[in-house]
């Protein structure tokens, strides 16, 4: 290792990473928020809801790959500047929108816009920090999403009986460019990767970074279901419980905010303890661990839809939201470990096109399932369980295949 491993620079970067990923997840959410009185101003059914929430992640699933290939490339910099500046202007037009199509198209580019900020800083990450810290350094960047599952429902309550849901989009959105030339100015690329460290089995030598490459992985394809799966729980909750809670429940928004922090604030304590969990955990248990887990979500999806009091239904969703964190944590944080830093962004981005095809398939399918149930929720709780166990299954069938994988990296250094 160089003497950049330990410079105070690699923290400057994975800061500027929290900062910029705290604004993503905030321009992502207030929506599952806003879109309470989306509704209601453009007169919109449950489908159409479901519809309008998932649009985001058709783009942003889109985006995953080309992204990563495009930080692999040309560098993470350029990428993650360009990704703030453009999910920043669709934020902007959100709060233009004038009817469910205008809105739809919105929030599709919004998410292609947004798509090449995860696999570019998880290249980041590979640039600045050996292999033994990846696992943490990663923890950190995604616990801005549970960060923001706090803030986010505060945000919207205090602004929507004053501002108004479009005026909110057109702040946070000025705020964001803001945000893009901070970055632009102070977000710093290593001229070579500053850790030099190769996973192992694999050969020194640089590998050519391409897609066909990555799926020679057959780990990659384990880790693309399971975080399919994980994630297809994880949108599906966050997308619907607002307005689960309010119409259901019979909560308010300031009830549903106050009630949110306990689950969020459990996930942020899980997520940074569950990177420094892994970074000692060795390969190959940690993915069994996170399948036991998985079996554990499912088992707390189904005493949620059953909880008698919203103290139980809370209480099962914070104990889902510690066991979502390590296991979203094992899995981003597994191919920054196991492939060459070179392919990181496109295998990262590869494998989050999997979460990001749940986000847009499972509110849109939670949609369809409580119009066609009259406003029940019980199918779409069955509908998370089912994905719970699949997640199970693919890490308990993930299995380091060293040969395999460096055969795949020899073939790409010598074709």
């Amino acid at each position: 290792m160089g003497n950049a491993t330990g410079s105070k620079k690699k923290y400057v970067v994975l800061i500027l990473l929290f900062l910029g990923w705290c604004l993503g997840n905030l321009d992502r959410f207030v929506i599952n928020y806003s879109v309470v009185d989306i509704t209601k101003d453009l007169g919109l059914s449950a489908s159409t809801q479901g519809v309008i929430l998932s649009s985001f992640f058709l783009g942003y699933a889109l985006m995953q790959i080309p992204g990563g290939a495009l930080a692999d490339r040309f560098g993470y910099r350029k990428v993650i500047v360009t990704a703030i500046f453009m999910w920043s202007i669709f934020t902007i037009l959100t709060g233009a929108a004038w009817s469910a199509v205008s809105l739809i198209a919105i929030r599709f580019l919004f998410g292609l816009g947004e798509g090449s900020f995860f696999p570019s800083g998880s290249k980041a990450i590979a640039s600045w920090f050996p292999l033994n810290e990846r696992s943490r350094a990663m923890a950190l960047m995604l616990s801005s999403g549970a960060i923001m599952g706090i803030a986010t429902p505060f945000i919207y309550a205090a602004s929507s009986g004053t501002i108004g849901w479009q005026k909110l989009f057109y702040i946070i959105g000025a705020v964001g460019l803001v945000v893009s030339l901070f970055i632009f100015f102070f977000l710093k690329e290593p001229k070579r990767a500053a850790i030099q460290e190769v996973p192992s089995g694999q050969p020194a030598a640089k590998p050519k970074s391409t897609l066909k490459t990555v799926l020679k992985t057959p780990m990659i394809w384990n880790l693309f279901i399971g975080y399919f799966s994980i994630y297809a729980v994880n949108w599906g909750l966050s997308a619907w419980m607002p307005t689960y809670m309010i119409n259901v429940r019979g909560l308010d928004m300031t009830q549903v905010g106050t009630l949110s922090i306990f689950p969020s604030l459990a996930g942020i304590i899980a997520m940074l303890f569950s990177g420094y969990l892994l970074d000692r955990i060795p390969e190959g248990k940690d993915k069994k661990a996170g399948a036991v887990l998985a079996v554990l979500v499912g088992v707390c999806l189904y005493l949620m839809s059953n909880a008698g009091s919203i103290f139980l239904f809370i209480t099962y969703q914070t104990i889902i939201g510690v066991l979502f964190a390590f296991i979203a944590t094992l899995i981003a944080s597994n191919c920054l470990k196991t492939m060459h830093e070179s392919q990181v962004a496109t295998a990262n981005g590869f494998i989050n096109t999997g979460a990001q095809l749940a986000g847009f398939l499972t509110p849109m399918l939670m949609g369809f399932m409580v119009d066609a149930s009259g406003g029940s929720y019980n199918s779409a709780f069955v509908l998370l369980v089912v994905f719970a166990v699949l997640c199970a299954a693919a890490l308990m069938l993930a299995r380091p295949k060293a040969n395999a994988q460096s055969q795949a990296v020899v073939d790409s250094v010598t074709n």
